[in-house]
């Protein structure tokens, strides 16, 4: 394309508003090597954090297949620092009527919605693209797979039998398959700043963290939407006073802003049981946004939680991860060999799983009998085991 004596070049660095590098312009002295577009991507992933952290897990492959592209992903405000410094992604558009505009202007090779949902269907539906993978709406409003490696992923949705009592499939492996991607369970992709990481060890000195002593992470909440995957206020308390008896061993309370009453409840109660552990147990702060969030849990080496945001947090940066399970899809959830899986079971021989479980519900009808079963002590067994085996 050209506008009168100008060649709008094909480079993804261009954006038509400045120059890329101050006093420089694309014909007089680029010190950059050439950027073409390749094949444009857009990834659709509007869903809960933990889901999108999850998604970055298909950009290597994303990358092996198409390795001279453009990939955008679109999501909402609240998820978009998740992906700000992925070497992979090369724009970031957050849920906004600007972004829909500019969106709408564009073309694309390949559309990738990961989401069941209408709104991001409806999307799916709207841009221009060549080819679309994942998940659309039809005429009548209702979500319809895009394309037939699709189905497995958009049968779990409508089959609760296939989802709650077949399924083995990692949430990793069925989006590879939808987005028309080889698996080979890659790992997430979280790249933390030098000023992030430089950061997370100012903390753990800030708190008296010696050279043999170790961080266990509490992550004590979760999304509104699915309040019933928390563990109880007593249960943490619980944990807390097991692991009050190490002297290498200091506490963290985790979590968002959601989770600022539970957390301060928490270590009030925990320092009136035992006055000691002002030196041991820390509550992070909790509303200093997403960024500065991944700071507290990157200053951990084990986390033990729910099935949460905090938990694909804890799967993104590396870390050893106790994870229990009531509500939710435990074979859904890789580990990638960092962890343990902790389910309920109601026999002590656990041969038989919590009849319930797991069943997505918001609202149960069996007083919470998932959070009851979680291995309190179990939990606390493989921290130890896992701290006494790292040199």
């Amino acid at each position: 394309m050209e506008i009168f004596d100008f060649e709008i070049p094909s480079c993804k660095r261009f954006n038509g508003y400045k120059p890329c590098i101050p006093y420089k312009t694309c014909y007089e002295g680029c010190s950059r090597p050439d950027s073409p577009f390749g094949t444009k991507i857009l990834i659709i992933n509007l869903d809960a954090m933990g889901d999108v952290l999850m998604t970055t897990a298909q950009l290597a492959a994303i990358k092996r297949k198409y390795p001279d592209s453009y990939i955008a992903w679109i999501t909402l405000k609240s998820a978009a620092p998740l992906l700000h410094n992925n070497p992979f992604i090369d724009d970031v558009f957050q849920w906004d009527e600007d972004s829909l505009l500019i969106l709408g202007e564009m073309s694309f090779d390949v559309v990738m919605n990961a989401d069941k949902s209408r709104r991001s269907a409806a999307l799916a539906m709207k841009i221009k693209a060549k080819e679309k993978l994942g998940f659309g709406l039809n005429e009548n409003g209702q979500i319809i797979p895009l394309n037939k490696e699709g189905s497995y992923n958009y049968k779990l949705g409508i089959d609760d039998y296939l989802k709650f009592r077949i399924n083995e499939r990692t949430g990793q492996d069925i989006l590879a398959e939808t987005f028309k991607l080889p698996y080979v369970r890659d790992e997430y992709m979280l790249r933390l700043e030098e000023e992030e990481i430089r950061h997370t060890s100012l903390y753990r000195e800030s708190i008296g963290v010696g050279e043999r002593e170790f961080v266990i992470g509490f992550n004590t909440g979760c999304s509104n939407l699915f309040p019933n995957k928390k563990m109880t206020i007593d249960q943490h308390l619980d944990l807390i006073e097991h692991f009050s008896t190490h002297d290498d061993i200091k506490m963290l309370l985790l979590g968002g802003k959601e989770d600022s009453q539970r957390n301060e409840t928490i270590y009030s109660q925990a320092l009136r049981r035992n006055p000691g552990l002002v030196t041991k147990l820390f509550s992070t702060p909790t509303t200093e946004g997403q960024r500065r969030g991944m700071i507290y849990e990157n200053a951990t080496d084990v986390v033990i939680t729910g099935d949460s945001y905090g938990m694909h947090l804890a799967i993104a940066l590396r870390k050893y991860v106790l994870v229990w399970f009531g509500v939710s899809c435990w074979s859904e959830i890789d580990l990638y060999g960092r962890g343990e899986k902790f389910i309920p079971y109601e026999d002590v021989d656990r041969k038989q799983i919590l009849y319930c479980s797991p069943c997505w519900k918001k609202v149960c009808p069996h007083d919470l009998e998932c959070i009851k079963l979680i291995d309190i002590d179990g939990i606390y067994r493989k921290a130890i085991e896992f701290i006494k085996r790292t040199p």
